[in-house]
This record gives structure tokens, C-alpha cells and sequence, in this order.
């Protein structure tokens, strides 16, 4: 699945940075629907289907882009994984795209969770941090774990920076029994 996700993404990728399209506003199209191709079983099923000509399949596709103000390059997008029946790779392939398009762009995803509430002027203080550890811009996410007891661990890609409590009691408690 991971070569096929990959080969739809950055190829979505390749159109949209040499079509010069706004990155920002096609990766939200691309979204909604998939949202939209997520709840809907009914259409899931019909793109699905092998027994649906792909002409009726696209005509589908057409309405939902008409009524939804779906730009043509996603439709495009949507229409090739129909017509390979790749639609159940929908999901996984925009997941993929949004973070080819972050780093062709230069932005690092991280994923920060923390004991609390994180003000904004600490969150901006952590985000700087991160920016500087990465050498790249940094688009995060944030949760809450209390379980962490203070502090914070932040995970950019495989890379995780353990700056808890808990972590901290942890390694300690290593290096006594060791």
C-alpha cells in the first residue's frame, strides 16, 4: 500500500507544483473530498464497483465537482483513481500528499503533546525551539497526555525529543539501576 500511496501522492504533488497551483487550496480540496468519498458508502460502492463503466463513474465525480467548486486538477486527481480503481487509497493518499506538499515547501509536521494547556506564547516559544533543532518551518499539532506529569514531548517524523517529566523519570531511574 505504502508504494502505491506514495506513487499517486507525489505525482499529485509534481502537477500541482509545475501547474503552479496554490498548494494550500488544492490539498483542501483534496480533503473535502475525501471526506466526502469517507462518509458516503453509497458512493464508495459506486466507485467501487466493477461493474460501474468508469464514464458513469466520472459523470458522478463531474456532479460532486460542480456542486462542491472542486477545482479541475482534483478532479482530474479523483478521476485517474477511479479509472484505476485506487478510490479505497483515497484517504492514505491525501494523508500523503499533505506531507509531500510540507516537504517540498520546507515544513516540518510535529506533533506536540503535553501535560497541559499550552499557552500561545509557550506554544510560539516550542515551535521556534523545533524550528531550530530542524532547520525548517513548523506546521504543529497539539495534545494534552497528563499522564506526563509536566513538560513535553514533541515527534517530528521517527524523531522524538522528550522533554517530560516523566521521560526525565524514567531515564533517571535507568541510569540507577544500572
Amino acid at each position: 500500500m505504502a508504494t502505491v500511496t506514495n506513487t499517486y501522492a507525489r505525482a499529485f504533488a509534481d502537477a500541482v507544483f509545475d501547474l503552479h497551483l496554490d498548494a494550500a487550496k488544492t490539498l483542501q480540496e483534496a480533503k473535502s473530498l475525501a471526506a466526502l468519498v469517507a462518509s458516503s458508502d453509497d458512493l464508495r460502492e459506486v466507485w467501487l464497483a466493477p461493474s460501474i463503466p468508469a464514464e458513469q463513474k466520472r459523470a458522478v465525480l463531474d456532479a460532486i465537482v460542480a456542486r462542491e467548486q472542486i477545482s479541475r486538477p482534483v478532479r482530474n486527481f479523483m478521476a485517474v483513481l477511479i479509472d484505476h480503481r485506487r478510490v479505497d487509497f483515497l484517504q492514505p493518499v491525501v494523508r500523503q500528499f499533505e506531507q509531500e506538499l510540507n516537504q517540498r515547501l520546507g515544513f516540518a509536521e510535529a506533533e506536540i503533546t503535553s501535560s497541559r494547556e499550552l499557552s500561545q506564547p509557550e506554544r510560539r516559544s516550542l515551535e521556534a525551539e523545533v524550528a531550530k533543532l530542524t532547520g525548517k518551518k513548523v506546521l504543529a499539532r497539539y495534545s494534552q497526555d497528563a499522564t506526563l506529569l509536566g513538560g513535553a514531548i514533541v515527534r517530528v517524523g521517527s524523531t522524538i525529543y522528550d522533554g517530560s517529566v516523566k521521560g526525565s523519570l524514567e531515564r533517571m531511574k535507568e541510569a540507577l539501576s544500572s
